[in-house]
């Protein structure tokens, strides 16, 4: 309950905030570069604060570390209203990031180490789903309530607010051994699990590139203010019923073949939309990329659990935000970029094309480790 209480707050903040604020700057004509790099703010602020969050769990308890990062976020919503500026915006987005991270980090630390070892891909997979419905809640509302006005504003403060109560009766605590991964801990993991580091590279990518940018995307290409919200939606609604199919089969298949066949999809799924944009085919389209997208994430969560353990277990979940930011930050930036360098095919070949090196990368590595094996054989 704790861990489902701290990810819906963090994907409701973060699937609403994003599309809400680059519609209202698309509608004062900010050019799409200049939106990407404010929503790039949020992961920037991800980025910075996750180092700090074991120290401050293990100081005041994760309890009230989450408590005080989910209220702050509700906080930040009815403070970008307050100050309604594309200056102002840069800062408050940035704060917003740190608050978020903290249920981020928090909620994947519960859920990882709770998870026993034979349903950890279906138990990854229910947690992955209800971060999807969050997702999908945000750009949701948006579609109907509209971005005018104060209301978006008061409705997101209230349903993150709402989502916080939960987290007042949890006894949980993130482990002790969560504040002992030092600066060089989650380098020394990238080394011993490059895959997955990369594999959330991807998702990160993915998911900060389409939050923010898909409406920007779906304005730029003739769609509606409500088509454009719903875009986003449809990308991210997919997962709340596919996830726990793909756990499913995480549970039964090893993890570089699942990340090779998502990827897969993924690269065909993106690379379509330009050609399906204004057909009945865009939108499950854009369910299957988001589906087998994220999927990726929760595959990787899966595999950490099942290769980690105690410190190694924490140090990949602090790896995880680290690269969760990174990529995000990516994301957001580059996506502007791409709408700006080609309205029609920039963001899905720019998502297509990260998924289609992340394949890449596996392929090569697979024959690689496969020469090694032959070697030490003969």
């Amino acid at each position: 309950m704790a861990a489902c209480a701290a990810i819906t707050v963090f994907g409701l903040a973060f699937g609403m905030t994003a599309p809400l604020l680059s519609l209202l700057l698309a509608d004062r004509d900010i050019p799409s570069n200049i939106i990407g790099l404010n929503s790039a703010m949020m992961p920037l602020g991800i980025l910075i604060f996750s180092p700090l969050i074991p120290v401050l769990a293990d100081k005041f308890g994760a309890r009230q570390v989450a408590i005080t990062a989910a209220l702050s976020t509700a906080v930040l919503i009815i403070g970008y209203k307050i100050f309604d500026s594309l200056g102002a915006w840069f800062l408050l987005r940035a704060l917003n990031g740190m608050t978020i991270a903290t249920l981020f980090v928090l909620s994947e630390a519960w859920i990882v180490g709770a998870a026993g070892s034979a349903h950890r891909g279906k138990v990854v997979a229910i947690y992955s789903s209800i971060l999807a419905a969050s997702f999908a809640a945000g750009p949701l509302l948006i579609g109907f309530i509209g971005v005018e006005g104060w209301t978006p504003f008061i409705i997101g403060a209230l349903a993150i607010t709402l989502g916080t109560l939960p987290i007042f009766s949890i006894r949980e605590a993130v482990p002790a051994a969560a504040t002992e991964h030092g600066l060089s801990g989650p380098l020394a993991f990238t080394k011993k699990a490059p895959i997955l580091v990369a594999a959330v590279g991807c998702f990160a990518i993915l998911d900060s590139a389409a939050i923010s940018l898909l409406p920007v995307y779906g304005i730029e290409n003739n769609l509606t203010q409500s088509e454009a919200a719903f875009a986003l939606t449809a990308l991210i609604v997919g997962n709340i019923f596919l996830q726990p199919p793909i756990g499913w089969l995480a549970d039964r298949i090893d993890a570089r073949t699942m990340f090779m066949w998502l990827a897969a999809i993924t690269v065909v799924a993106t690379a379509s939309l330009p050609w399906v944009l204004h057909t009945f085919l865009f939108w499950p389209a854009l369910i299957i990329a988001g589906s087998a997208g994220y999927g990726v994430y929760t595959v990787s969560l899966k595999s950490l659990g099942d290769r980690f353990q105690g410190r190694e277990l924490i140090t990949g979940s602090a790896t995880f935000s680290v690269v969760w930011g990174i990529g995000a930050l990516v994301g957001a930036v580059s996506g502007g970029w791409s709408i700006t360098l080609s309205t029609v095919f920039g963001l899905p070949f720019l998502l297509a094309g990260v998924y289609l090196i992340f394949l890449g990368g596996n392929f090569l590595r697979q024959r690689s480790q496969h020469a090694v094996n032959e070697k030490h054989t003969d």
